[in-house]
């Protein structure tokens, strides 16, 4: 069952911004896409408990793709918005903007991922949704 007559309308503000820090540099002095999907996780999780308020597990990725690098310095939002409320799942599309010296302003989008959240309730098994 579909309930996504029942999303929220996007945030007016960014789930989570970073500055990307050297410690997170790869080889070629950008930063690991590893650590970017950390953050989309993160910032998908904080769209799926705006949405309804439950304890989620990621269960998928999808369409992960890294637009431009990131580097050093860059600070990175992370804008949510939910796509679809299942029974269990929440689906997120996070699209991730760098702010960056040299670009005038003009964010840079640099990845864009869709994750699929489950709730759990404390045993760790899937719940339904309750509308918040």
């Amino acid at each position: 069952m579909d309930h996504s007559d029942r999303i929220k309308p996007p945030a007016n503000c960014p789930a989570i911004r970073v500055v990307m820090m050297p410690r997170d540099t790869n080889a070629a002095n950008t930063i690991f896409g590893g650590v970017l999907l950390s953050y989309i996780d993160q910032a998908g999780f904080v769209e799926a408990r705006r949405q309804a308020h439950h304890r989620y597990v990621t269960v998928a990725m999808h369409e992960v793709v890294f637009h431009e690098p990131v580097f050093v310095g860059d600070v990175v939002s992370f804008n949510c918005q939910t796509l679809r409320i299942g029974t269990t799942s929440v689906t997120v599309r996070v699209t991730v903007v760098a702010d960056r010296f040299g670009t005038e302003g003009e964010p840079v989008k640099v990845t864009e991922a869709e994750v699929v959240f489950v709730a759990i309730d404390d045993q760790g098994q899937p719940i339904r949704i309750a509308a918040d």
